[in-house]
């Protein structure tokens, strides 16, 4: 192949319909962990061919998923590949492509170069297989370490198929040594911090934010919690390791009715008020800013696109 370009392309805006509120891991040399997620209620499921699956599995969950994926009906499959830097990186791109998937998680994504360097092969894999150039989106776990997150100021234009940067607390907390929670279920201040930045990063780049799986599937208290929480910072979705996680992250991040009506009364009053900055509405001003909140409730419960004219 060819060295992948320095420059990416302009980042495209990422329509409402690819909110992934419940995106659903699956071991990938796991038949029955597989055919479960991919039967649930999950908007998204990511079948895994990296942490999920021992070194001796890779080539056998890496066979399973390629067989898998031309007779899949189901829409919204991703592939966790391995990281760009391992050996199975390659062959797992070269297999999954020709089936078409939805698109790709990167984990380990160390900065802006892997991402470049992901477009570049699955731009040259997906000519090879016939199949539109663009077509599969990327996932990017971008916080894996610290020496990730002291890059997150580094990315500039992201490719286009780049659709959410995904934040992970075991693997960081890992690298940093510590445990991710404490005795109360609240992120340690290193992996908070590290949370707020990615968000942050995330907002400014316009693409989606995926918050980190919540490891207790047997504690769902602790789950919607820490959902409601992510739903209230302004992510976009929660990664999940179990379809009973499904029901309450999925209820976490649609907007309440009361919620909804304040977004609808707003585009309601811009549209009544044609060139005008500002109006009242139930006694407070309602300005520019509000407009754009509107429109991104309204995407977040599936009514309308983010995207519109000022």
């Amino acid at each position: 192949m060819t060295m992948p370009p320095t420059a990416p392309p302009a980042r495209l805006r990422t329509p409402s319909s690819a909110r992934l509120r419940t995106p659903l891991f699956a071991p990938g040399d796991q038949p029955r962990k597989v055919e479960k997620a991919l039967a649930s209620a999950a908007d998204a499921v990511i079948l895994d061919l990296e942490d999920a699956v021992v070194a001796a599995n890779k080539a056998a969950a890496r066979e399973a998923v390629a067989a898998l994926l031309p007779r899949l009906s189901r829409p919204r499959v991703f592939v966790r590949v391995n990281p760009r830097d391992s050996e199975e990186y390659l062959a797992d791109l070269a297999a999954i492509v020709p089936g078409r998937p939805a698109g790709v998680m990167l984990p380990k994504c160390a900065g802006p170069e892997d991402l470049i360097a992901l477009d570049h092969h699955l731009e040259s894999l997906e000519a090879s297989a016939g199949s539109p150039i663009g077509g599969l989106a990327v996932l990017a776990l971008v916080t894996e370490t610290a020496a990730s997150v002291r890059r997150l100021d580094d990315y500039g234009a992201l490719p286009a198929r780049v659709l959410a940067f995904c934040f992970a607390a075991e693997d960081l907390s890992a690298d940093l040594g510590i445990s991710p929670r404490d005795a109360e279920g609240r992120l340690r201040a290193p992996l908070a911090q590290a949370r707020a930045r990615m968000l942050i990063a995330a907002g400014a780049l316009g693409v989606l934010a995926l918050d980190t799986p919540f490891p207790d599937p047997r504690d769902p208290a602790g789950l919607q919690r820490e959902a409601e929480m992510a739903a209230e910072d302004g992510f976009s979705g929660k990664i999940l390791i179990h379809p009973g996680q499904i029901a309450a992250t999925e209820a976490a991040f649609t907007p309440p009715r009361a919620r909804i009506q304040w977004a609808e009364a707003v585009i309601a009053g811009f549209a009544a008020h044609p060139g005008a900055g500002a109006f009242a509405l139930d006694g407070k001003m309602i300005d520019r800013p509000h407009l754009k909140l509107a429109r991104r409730i309204l995407a977040a419960a599936g009514l309308a696109d983010e995207a519109g004219a000022d």
